[in-house]
């Protein structure tokens, strides 16, 4: 049987490139405050860190202001391909997914009438 358990800090330590007490205080800071907490930090680390944040999908906006602070040289260093995507979104402003959300172009609803008709079948079985 499968438990769900609740994530805490420590699940982040073993990857994350700073201490769990930090990454705490970037994660409740509000965005106006990421320059200043992440100012401290060597770049390569805040690079780190902003690759480390954009593999959480719940942290990915996050990780783009970190990016922010970093210089796409850096990010492309340290996280190759994915450090330029970072950088992008850093300087355009993340959007989070829609998950498809408001992309549907009909409103109508589906119907499986007519899938046995494309079939050659008919709509009732013959024995």
């Amino acid at each position: 049987m499968f438990q769900a358990r609740s994530i805490g800090i420590e699940d982040f330590n073993d990857d994350c490139p700073v201490s769990g007490d930090q990454l705490g205080k970037i994660y409740r800071a509000h965005a106006d405050a990421i320059p200043d907490l992440v100012a401290g930090i060597p770049e390569r680390t805040r690079a780190r860190l902003a690759a480390f944040l954009y593999g959480r999908s719940h942290t990915r906006e996050l990780a783009t202001q970190v990016a922010a602070s970093c210089q796409a040289t850096t990010l492309r260093q340290v996280a190759g391909d994915l450090g330029d995507a970072i950088h992008r979104q850093s300087r355009q402003g993340y959007t989070p997914p829609t998950y498809g959300d408001g992309h549907r172009v009909s409103k109508k609803g589906v119907s499986l009438a007519g899938s046995g008709a494309a079939l050659g079948m008919t709509a009732s079985p013959r024995f």
